[in-house]
C-alpha cells in the first residue's frame, strides 16, 4: 500500500511502531540508513533529518557537509525481521540541501528525474530484476568462508539444495513487505540462488532491489550462512547477473507487445538500439567492480559481445517469448553490485535517446554468441564490452550521454572514485601471482 504523509503517520500510530529507519543509497548503491523514534516522524516530514554528507563517499566536503534527509511516505514499510512489539518500519528518503533544493548526489532523485522526462512523453518505465546470489558457509568465529552451502545444480531440489529453506523464508520475508514473488530456485553453481519479483515502474523497482539485497544478507545471517552477490567468486563456474527485464507503457497499454511471431514495434526497436549504441559507456555503472570483468569474460553464461536476438540466451539483450508474442526485452549485463538507480537511469535515458533519435537497429544475431570468441572474423567485426574496469572507466569518461545523464557531480565522483579502486587493485599482489611467480 502506497501511504501520504496523513496515512504514514497514522499507520505508525496504529501498528505500534516505535522506530524509523531513513534509508538512502549512497553513491555506490550501499543502503545507508539513520534511526529515529516514532514521534520523530513528523518533523522528518516537514523539515527532513540533518545529517553528515562529509561521512558518506562521494557526497559532500566537510566544509559544506549540511544535507537532510526527507521521507518518501509512499515507501513506509515494517521491517519483518525486527521485533513485533515495538516494531520497526524503514522509508526511503529524498536528500535536499537546507534551502530545499535536491542534492545533485542524490542518486533517487536522479532516477525519478529521468522517470519524469520519460514520463512527459507518456511513457511509464516498468522494470522486472531477476537478481542471483550466492549462499556461503561461515568458519567457527562467524566470518564468511569461501565454501558454498551446498552443491547443488540448476533447478535442484533438497537434499542437494541446501539453501532451499533460506531461499524459502526470505520469500516469506519479501511478501509481508509487499513483494510479489514470481519464482524462486537453485542456479547453475553450486550455492547460488535466484529469487524473481513481478514488475513496477522504475523507481520503486530500484527502491525493491536494495530492500531485496538487505533482506537476502539479513536472513542468510539468521540462518547462519552468508549471502554474498559478488559477480564471479570462483574461476570455472557461472558468475551472478542481475537481468534487466524491461517494457514500456502508454495510455495503460506495454507498446513492447507483439502478438505471436510478429516483429517488434518500431519504437522497442529503437529503444533497443539506444541502448546497444550506449552500452559500452554505461558498462562502468552497470559492472562496477574489477569483479565484475572476470563474469562479463568468463564465458559462463554471460555476455560479450553487443548483440540481441529474439530467444537466444547468449546475447546481450534478449526478447524473450510469451505465448501470445513478445511483451518485454532483457538486458543481461547488469551485476548485482551496481547501484540500480544509476543503472536504471542510464539505461532508460538510452533506450529514450534510441527513441528521439530513431535510431535503427541492427539485425538479430543468430548463432551462439559465447562460440564468438574462437571466430577471428567475428572477433573483427563485433563489437565487445570493455575487458576490465579500465577500460570501462575510459569509455566513461569520453561519453557525454553519460555525464548529461547523471549530472556533473555524480559523474565526477564516481569516476575519482573507481579510478582510485583500479589503481588500488593495480598495486595489490594477489594470490595467483604468488602461486606462479614466487
Amino acid at each position: 500500500m502506497s501511504y501520504n504523509k496523513v496515512g504514514a503517520l497514522r499507520f505508525v500510530e496504529e501498528n505500534d511502531v516505535k522506530f524509523i529507519r531513513l534509508q538512502f543509497s549512497d553513491i555506490l548503491g550501499n543502503l545507508k540508513n539513520i534511526s529515529i523514534s516514532a514521534n520523530q516522524l513528523s518533523k522528518a516530514f516537514d523539515e527532513g533529518i540533518a545529517f553528515d554528507a562529509s561521512s558518506i563517499l562521494g557526497f559532500s566536503c566537510i566544509e559544506d557537509s549540511e544535507l537532510f534527509l526527507h521521507p518518501d511516505p509512499s515507501t513506509l514499510c515494517i521491517l519483518p525481521w525486527r521485533p513485533q512489539h515495538g516494531k520497526v518500519a524503514r522509508l526511503f528518503c529524498d536528500i535536499k540541501r537546507a534551502d530545499g533544493t535536491y542534492f545533485e548526489g542524490d542518486c533517487r532523485y536522479l532516477l525519478r528525474h529521468v522517470f519524469e522526462k520519460a514520463k512527459s512523453q507518456g511513457l511509464i518505465f516498468h522494470v522486472g530484476p531477476e537478481c542471483e546470489f550466492f549462499l556461503f558457509q561461515r568458519d567457527s568465529e562467524g566470518n564468511p568462508i569461501l565454501k558454498p552451502a551446498d552443491k547443488a545444480a540448476y533447478f535442484d531440489v533438497a537434499p542437494l539444495d541446501q539453501g532451499e529453506n533460506t531461499r524459502r523464508e526470505i520469500c516469506l520475508t519479501l511478501e509481508e513487505m509487499g513483494f510479489e514473488i514470481e519464482s524462486s530456485h537453485h542456479e547453475c553453481a553450486y550455492g547460488q540462488h535466484e529469487i524473481d519479483f513481478k514488475y513496477d515502474d522504475v523507481l520503486k523497482s530500484a527502491d525493491n532491489i536494495l530492500s531485496f539485497k538487505s533482506v537476502v544478507k539479513t536472513i542468510a545471517g539468521r540462518n547462519g550462512l552468508h549471502a554474498s552477490f559478488m559477480p564471479k567468486p570462483f574461476t570455472d563456474t557461472s558468475g551472478s547477473g542481475m537481468h534487466i527485464n524491461m517494457s514500456l507503457f502508454k495510455d495503460g497499454e506495454n507498446i513492447f507487445s507483439t502478438k505471436h511471431n510478429a516483429g517488434l514495434p518500431l519504437i522497442a526497436q529503437q529503444f533497443i538500439a539506444g541502448i546497444l549504441t550506449h552500452i559500452r559507456e554505461m558498462t562502468a555503472i552497470c559492472n562496477p567492480i574489477v569483479n565484475s570483468y572476470k563474469r562479463i569474460h568468463s564465458g559462463y553464461k554471460a555476455p560479450r559481445h553487443i548483440s540481441w536476438s529474439y530467444k537466444n540466451r547468449s546475447t546481450l539483450i534478449r526478447v524473450p517469448s510469451t505465448r501470445q508474442g513478445h511483451n518485454r526485452i532483457e538486458l543481461r549485463s547488469p551485476d548485482p553490485i551496481c547501484n540500480p538507480y544509476l543503472a536504471l537511469s542510464l539505461i532508460l535515458a538510452a533506450g529514450l535517446d534510441g527513441i528521439d533519435k530513431q535510431m535503427q537497429l541492427c539485425s538479430p544475431l543468430s548463432q551462439n554468441a559465447y562460440n564468438l570468441s574462437s571466430d577471428p572474423l567475428a572477433e573483427m567485426t563485433m563489437t565487445t564490452l570493455p575487458i576490465n574496469l579500465n577500460e570501462a572507466l575510459s569509455e566513461m569518461k569520453q561519453s557525454n550521454f553519460v555525464k548529461s545523464t547523471l549530472g556533473n557531480h555524480i559523474f565526477s565522483q564516481y569516476i575519482t572514485i573507481k579510478e582510485n579502486e583500479w589503481e588500488t587493485y593495480n598495486r595489490t599482489v594477489h594470490a595467483w601471482e604468488v602461486q606462479h611467480y614466487l
